[in-house]
């Protein structure tokens, strides 16, 4: 079975030279036609009438005169009708176009000389002054419907460049209420439960005779509380998003930040940070911070009492971040609850990762371990 494939124009044929040039050549052809007869004065105007229409973009009714007195001593008509054309298609005003072609209409009317063409109202000089308006007309009216076809696409796209706008302005109206309804729905869910763990650790701190249970009621009460402040200003930014773009963000983490976070973990781990003494941009620091953060809090619920490494290291212009961690001493399938976990927390790491340029490679050890590569290939400032 075969099929009609749609023929496809030679590449010439759309050429902006081939449309301005052609009309020339046909021009000089009616010119050399009608020039057995004639001195050689009345060809100089034919060939200044075919000439003159390279410029009739530009300047269409200089042109159309400059075709005239070789329209009314020769019998040429392609270069008028050309340069009527010409009016009708580039001049805004159809009173212009209408003179142009009332002028050519007459000019071709009463032609040189005036003595083969007696003002006798017979049918021949009917018959010949239809010819003339018609000559006139046909071009003229091509001329205006090549105008009106393109104002029309003009139109066209500014009409569909505006509804594109439109489709735009309404989707981020929708992201926008998207925004303060997930905004709602973290302070109503997440706030009140992070407020409820934060009271009991209080009460917890007051009653609890143990020291180390205070210490500990002491530090989910501070991780709490930094929590609501972190919740509260996410919130904003989402009810702020699209409203306003300043809205600050809470301080972002810091590499400086890495020590305080293995310390609060409650993780022993054994770690070595050596991120040179030039700053890093921030968005590479946060990256590493939030990686260094997620897999502490992976090995916290599913390896807790294992040994744990974690190396920070600056190469060149090349940051390292390594999270390692042993097989658990005791496997884990008790009846004690286990946390959720989606798996979403890498692939939002991976993704930011990618973003500054580097990877990030989260796989289990031969040893029965987990650990977490990351590598952010991101020239310092």
């Amino acid at each position: 079975m075969t099929t009609d494939r749609p023929r496809r124009r030679p590449a010439w044929t759309g050429s902006p030279w081939v449309a301005l040039l052609l009309p020339v050549l046909f021009s000089l052809v009616d010119a050399a036609l009608v020039a057995r007869n004639s001195s050689w004065w009345e060809n100089g105007l034919s060939v200044l009438a075919a000439v003159a229409l390279l410029l009739r973009r530009r300047l269409p009714v200089l042109v159309l005169l400059l075709t005239l007195p070789g329209s009314f001593l020769n019998y040429i008509w392609i270069a008028p009708v050309t340069a009527v054309y010409s009016v009708a298609a580039h001049r805004a005003r159809p009173w212009v176009t209408t003179v142009a072609a009332t002028v050519f209409a007459l000019v071709e009317f009463f032609h040189w000389p005036l003595s083969d063409h007696p003002l006798a109202f017979d049918r021949d000089n009917a018959l010949y002054a239809i010819q003339c308006v018609m000559l006139a007309a046909g071009p003229a009216a091509l001329g205006l419907l090549s105008r009106t076809r393109r104002e029309l696409a003009t139109k066209l796209d500014e009409l569909t460049r505006g509804q594109e706008r439109e489709s735009r302005l309404l989707a981020e109206r929708v992201l926008i209420s998207e925004r303060g309804r997930l905004a709602r729905e973290m302070h109503d869910v997440v706030s009140h439960q992070v407020s409820l763990i934060s009271i009991q650790a209080g009460a917890l701190q007051v009653s609890s005779p143990d020291p180390a249970a205070v210490a500990t009621a002491r530090t989910i009460r501070e991780l709490s509380v930094r929590t609501l402040e972190e919740l509260r200003q996410m919130v904003g930014v989402l009810r702020a998003s699209g409203v306003r773009g300043d809205v600050p963000l809470a301080p972002q983490p810091r590499l400086a930040d890495l020590c305080r976070l293995i310390q609060e973990s409650g993780l022993p781990a054994d770690t070595e940070i050596s991120t040179g003494e030039l700053p890093w941009p921030e968005a590479v620091e946060r990256a590493a911070y939030r990686t260094v953060q997620e897999a502490l809090t992976n090995i916290s619920k599913h390896a807790p009492d294992s040994a744990v490494e974690v190396r920070v290291l600056a190469r060149g212009a090349r940051l390292r971040v390594e999270v390692r961690n042993g097989p658990p001493p005791v496997p884990s399938g008790g009846p004690g609850e286990v946390l959720p976990g989606g798996g979403h927390g890498l692939v939002g790491l991976r993704e930011r990762a990618q973003l500054l340029g580097g990877t990030l490679t989260a796989r289990p050890t031969p040893e029965g371990g987990f650990e977490v590569l990351a590598d952010l290939p991101a020239a310092r400032d």
